[in-house]
Protein backbone atom coordinates (compact mmCIF):
# COMPACT_ATOMS: atom_id res chain seq x y z
CA UNK A 1 0.00 0.00 0.00
CA UNK A 2 2.79 2.43 0.88
CA UNK A 3 4.47 1.82 -2.47
CA UNK A 4 1.22 2.48 -4.34
CA UNK A 5 0.50 5.60 -2.29
CA UNK A 6 3.99 6.87 -2.94
CA UNK A 7 3.63 6.41 -6.67
CA UNK A 8 0.30 8.27 -6.65
CA UNK A 9 1.83 11.22 -4.81
CA UNK A 10 4.91 11.29 -7.01
CA UNK A 11 2.79 11.42 -10.14
CA UNK A 12 1.11 14.57 -8.83
CA UNK A 13 4.36 16.41 -8.10
CA UNK A 14 6.25 18.15 -10.93
CA UNK A 15 9.96 17.78 -11.43
CA UNK A 16 11.90 20.33 -9.42
CA UNK A 17 9.71 19.88 -6.34
CA UNK A 18 11.19 17.65 -3.63
CA UNK A 19 8.94 15.14 -1.88
CA UNK A 20 9.69 14.82 1.84
CA UNK A 21 7.95 11.68 3.12
CA UNK A 22 6.78 12.59 6.62
CA UNK A 23 7.35 9.43 8.61
CA UNK A 24 6.86 10.68 12.18
CA UNK A 25 5.31 8.05 14.50
CA UNK A 26 5.67 5.39 11.78
CA UNK A 27 7.60 2.16 12.41
CA UNK A 28 10.89 1.41 10.69
CA UNK A 29 9.22 -1.27 8.56
CA UNK A 30 6.99 1.37 6.98
CA UNK A 31 9.95 3.59 6.18
CA UNK A 32 11.79 0.61 4.73
CA UNK A 33 8.85 -0.12 2.44
CA UNK A 34 8.99 3.46 1.16
CA UNK A 35 12.78 3.21 0.86
CA UNK A 36 12.49 0.07 -1.24
CA UNK A 37 10.07 1.97 -3.46
CA UNK A 38 12.80 4.52 -4.10
CA UNK A 39 12.09 7.19 -1.48
CA UNK A 40 15.24 8.70 0.03
CA UNK A 41 14.02 11.83 1.83
CA UNK A 42 12.18 11.44 5.13
CA UNK A 43 10.85 14.03 7.58
CA UNK A 44 10.62 13.61 11.35
CA UNK A 45 9.55 15.94 14.13
CA UNK A 46 11.05 14.28 17.22
CA UNK A 47 14.83 14.29 17.57
CA UNK A 48 15.20 11.05 19.48
CA UNK A 49 12.85 9.19 17.16
CA UNK A 50 14.78 10.48 14.17
CA UNK A 51 18.09 9.45 15.72
CA UNK A 52 16.83 5.92 16.37
CA UNK A 53 15.46 5.55 12.84
CA UNK A 54 18.69 6.89 11.38
CA UNK A 55 20.60 4.19 13.23
CA UNK A 56 18.23 1.45 12.02
CA UNK A 57 17.91 2.40 8.36
CA UNK A 58 20.26 2.69 5.34
CA UNK A 59 22.79 5.49 5.49
CA UNK A 60 21.92 7.06 2.13
CA UNK A 61 18.69 8.55 3.49
CA UNK A 62 18.39 12.35 3.66
CA UNK A 63 16.82 13.17 7.03
CA UNK A 64 14.83 16.39 7.31
CA UNK A 65 13.79 17.69 10.72
CA UNK A 66 10.40 19.36 10.29
CA UNK A 67 9.04 19.90 13.81
CA UNK A 68 9.58 22.27 16.69
CA UNK A 69 13.17 21.62 17.78
CA UNK A 70 14.12 21.88 21.44
CA UNK A 71 17.64 23.16 22.03
CA UNK A 72 18.51 20.31 24.40
CA UNK A 73 17.73 17.77 21.64
CA UNK A 74 19.79 19.35 18.85
CA UNK A 75 22.86 17.26 19.65
CA UNK A 76 21.06 14.03 18.75
CA UNK A 77 20.47 14.97 15.11
CA UNK A 78 23.30 17.33 14.14
CA UNK A 79 25.74 14.56 13.14
CA UNK A 80 23.52 13.45 10.25
CA UNK A 81 20.54 15.77 9.61
CA UNK A 82 20.34 16.98 6.02
CA UNK A 83 18.02 19.95 6.55
CA UNK A 84 16.30 21.60 9.50
CA UNK A 85 13.04 23.17 8.31
CA UNK A 86 11.98 24.76 11.57
CA UNK A 87 14.32 27.52 12.72
CA UNK A 88 11.82 29.76 14.52
CA UNK A 89 14.07 31.75 16.90
CA UNK A 90 17.53 33.27 16.78
CA UNK A 91 18.47 31.34 19.93
CA UNK A 92 17.70 28.08 18.17
CA UNK A 93 19.81 29.01 15.14
CA UNK A 94 22.73 29.89 17.41
CA UNK A 95 22.33 26.61 19.29
CA UNK A 96 22.33 24.64 16.02
CA UNK A 97 25.48 26.47 14.95
CA UNK A 98 27.16 25.62 18.26
CA UNK A 99 26.47 21.89 17.86
CA UNK A 100 27.46 22.01 14.18
CA UNK A 101 30.84 23.43 15.18
CA UNK A 102 31.37 20.47 17.51
CA UNK A 103 30.58 18.11 14.63
CA UNK A 104 32.67 20.01 12.08
CA UNK A 105 29.62 20.42 9.84
CA UNK A 106 27.77 23.19 8.07
CA UNK A 107 24.09 22.44 8.62
CA UNK A 108 21.47 23.63 6.13
CA UNK A 109 18.46 25.34 7.70
CA UNK A 110 15.18 27.01 6.75
CA UNK A 111 13.66 29.94 8.60
CA UNK A 112 10.13 29.09 9.69
CA UNK A 113 7.51 31.81 9.27
CA UNK A 114 4.12 32.18 10.91
CA UNK A 115 1.64 32.85 8.10
CA UNK A 116 -1.41 30.98 9.42
CA UNK A 117 -4.25 32.43 11.47
CA UNK A 118 -3.77 29.74 14.13
CA UNK A 119 -1.83 30.97 17.14
CA UNK A 120 -0.58 27.46 17.88
CA UNK A 121 1.75 27.52 14.89
CA UNK A 122 5.38 28.44 15.49
CA UNK A 123 7.30 30.84 13.31
CA UNK A 124 8.96 34.18 12.76
CA UNK A 125 7.52 37.40 11.41
CA UNK A 126 9.33 39.09 8.54
CA UNK A 127 10.50 41.77 10.97
CA UNK A 128 11.98 39.20 13.34
CA UNK A 129 13.75 37.45 10.48
CA UNK A 130 15.25 40.70 9.24
CA UNK A 131 16.44 41.50 12.73
CA UNK A 132 18.30 38.18 12.72
CA UNK A 133 19.77 38.61 9.26
CA UNK A 134 20.90 42.18 9.97
CA UNK A 135 22.64 41.29 13.22
CA UNK A 136 26.40 41.08 13.60
CA UNK A 137 25.98 37.87 15.56
CA UNK A 138 24.31 36.16 12.59
CA UNK A 139 27.20 37.12 10.33
CA UNK A 140 29.55 35.23 12.67
CA UNK A 141 27.62 31.96 12.43
CA UNK A 142 29.80 29.94 10.06
CA UNK A 143 28.33 26.47 10.62
CA UNK A 144 24.73 27.07 9.57
CA UNK A 145 23.50 27.97 6.11
CA UNK A 146 20.08 29.51 5.49
CA UNK A 147 18.77 27.82 2.33
CA UNK A 148 15.24 29.19 2.30
CA UNK A 149 12.04 29.33 4.30
CA UNK A 150 9.22 27.14 5.60
CA UNK A 151 5.64 27.75 6.65
CA UNK A 152 2.30 26.10 7.30
CA UNK A 153 -1.08 27.33 6.18
CA UNK A 154 -4.12 27.39 8.44
CA UNK A 155 -5.76 24.00 8.85
CA UNK A 156 -8.96 24.85 7.00
CA UNK A 157 -11.01 23.75 4.00
CA UNK A 158 -11.00 27.34 2.73
CA UNK A 159 -8.73 27.06 -0.29
CA UNK A 160 -8.80 30.80 -0.90
CA UNK A 161 -7.32 31.39 2.54
CA UNK A 162 -4.73 28.63 2.14
CA UNK A 163 -3.64 30.01 -1.22
CA UNK A 164 -3.41 33.52 0.24
CA UNK A 165 -1.15 32.31 3.06
CA UNK A 166 1.09 30.38 0.70
CA UNK A 167 1.28 33.42 -1.57
CA UNK A 168 2.32 35.51 1.41
CA UNK A 169 5.09 33.03 2.22
CA UNK A 170 6.34 33.22 -1.37
CA UNK A 171 6.41 37.03 -1.06
CA UNK A 172 8.50 36.73 2.13
CA UNK A 173 10.92 34.50 0.23
CA UNK A 174 11.19 37.08 -2.53
CA UNK A 175 11.87 39.88 -0.07
CA UNK A 176 14.62 37.96 1.71
CA UNK A 177 16.17 36.79 -1.55
CA UNK A 178 16.35 40.32 -2.90
CA UNK A 179 17.62 41.98 0.31
CA UNK A 180 19.93 39.36 1.79
CA UNK A 181 20.63 36.45 -0.56
CA UNK A 182 20.78 37.89 -4.07
CA UNK A 183 24.05 36.18 -4.93
CA UNK A 184 23.43 32.99 -2.93
CA UNK A 185 22.39 30.14 -5.22
CA UNK A 186 21.70 27.95 -2.20
CA UNK A 187 18.91 30.24 -0.96
CA UNK A 188 16.23 28.66 -3.12
CA UNK A 189 13.89 26.53 -1.00
CA UNK A 190 10.28 27.21 -0.06
CA UNK A 191 9.03 24.34 2.09
CA UNK A 192 5.26 24.58 2.11
CA UNK A 193 2.44 22.16 1.57
CA UNK A 194 1.32 18.97 3.33
CA UNK A 195 -0.98 16.07 2.44
CA UNK A 196 -4.15 18.17 2.32
CA UNK A 197 -2.79 21.26 0.58
CA UNK A 198 0.45 20.45 -1.24
CA UNK A 199 -1.09 20.90 -4.68
CA UNK A 200 -2.03 24.48 -3.84
CA UNK A 201 1.43 25.01 -2.36
CA UNK A 202 3.09 23.86 -5.58
CA UNK A 203 0.92 26.24 -7.59
CA UNK A 204 2.08 29.06 -5.31
CA UNK A 205 5.77 28.26 -5.72
CA UNK A 206 6.69 25.51 -3.24
CA UNK A 207 9.97 23.72 -3.95
CA UNK A 208 9.54 21.13 -1.20
CA UNK A 209 6.36 19.42 0.05
CA UNK A 210 5.97 17.48 3.30
CA UNK A 211 3.55 14.61 2.72
CA UNK A 212 2.78 12.01 5.39
CA UNK A 213 -0.72 10.61 5.71
CA UNK A 214 -1.22 10.26 1.96
CA UNK A 215 1.79 7.93 1.91
CA UNK A 216 1.76 6.16 5.27
CA UNK A 217 -1.85 6.54 6.40
CA UNK A 218 -3.08 8.20 9.57
CA UNK A 219 -0.57 9.09 12.28
CA UNK A 220 0.10 6.58 15.04
CA UNK A 221 -0.62 8.68 18.12
CA UNK A 222 0.23 5.89 20.54
CA UNK A 223 3.90 5.87 19.58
Amino acid sequence: MIKDNLETVRESIPSGVLLVAVSKTKPVDDLMEAYEAGQRVFGENHALEMRDKHEALPNDIDWHFIGHLQTNKIKYIIPFVRLIHSIDTFNLLQAVNKEAVKNNRVVDCLLQFHVAEEETKFGLSLEEAEEILNSDVFKELKNVRICGIMGMATNTDNQVQIRKEFHHLKEIFGTLKQKYFTDCEYFKEISMGMSHDYRLAIEEGSTMVRVGSMIFGARNYNV
